[in-house]
């Protein structure tokens, strides 16, 4: 299947912005691999102290080798984003953790957040734009905006491969008592 196309957002982050949360993370993964505490976060702009969601995703010769979010917009960027680089490398229950010898040909991607948006109907997914969150009583899974686009898949593929994600049946999406949201992210 072919892949979707990205759809092209600005970014909020200038490319110094960036290059900051790319060392704050792989500070956090060097620190973590050799089983030393995080280091101390540097002194950041405002824009990486405000808070927001996100997750950190680690790929490694090009398939994933970990990636950990936090959804919640109740600490600061620069602090998210550490501690998920440090869980992904390390707590991922997909993988083992992560070790120095795999740092060589390791790949940081980072996807900031924008707050979680009910829908009401999923005429209002934009695959290639929309990272889609399900929930049906306790149980929930999130796919970022990027793997629908990764994938090539299309709208019902995304919705089914969200809920198998939650532990629900591929259909769970159809059901009422099914919870629907989508973001939007900052990858890079």
């Amino acid at each position: 299947m072919a892949s979707a196309p990205i759809k092209e957002q600005q970014s909020e982050f200038t490319e110094h912005e960036k290059e900051i949360l790319r060392a704050i993370a792989w500070n956090a993964i060097k620190a973590s691999v050799k089983g030393e505490n995080l280091p101390d976060l540097p002194e950041v702009p405002p824009s990486l102290q405000k808070k927001v969601g996100a997750f950190v995703s680690l790929h490694r010769s090009g398939a994933l080798r970990g990636c950990i979010g936090y959804l919640r917009d109740d600490k600061p960027l620069c602090q998210t984003v550490q501690e998920m680089a440090r869980a992904a490398a390390l707590d991922d229950p997909r993988f083992n953790p992560l070790t120095e010898q795999e740092l060589k040909n390791l790949d940081v991607e980072i996807s900031v957040l924008t707050p979680l948006r009910p829908i009401a109907s999923i005429d209002e997914i934009e695959v290639g734009k929309h990272g889609l969150m399900v929930v049906q009583g306790p149980f929930s899974g999130l796919l970022l905006p990027q793997v629908a686009t990764h994938y090539g898949w299309d709208k019902k593929t995304f919705l089914e491969q969200t809920c198998i994600k939650a532990g629900l049946p591929s259909h769970a999406w159809q059901d009422p008592k099914t919870k629907l949201f989508v973001f939007t992210a900052d990858v890079f």
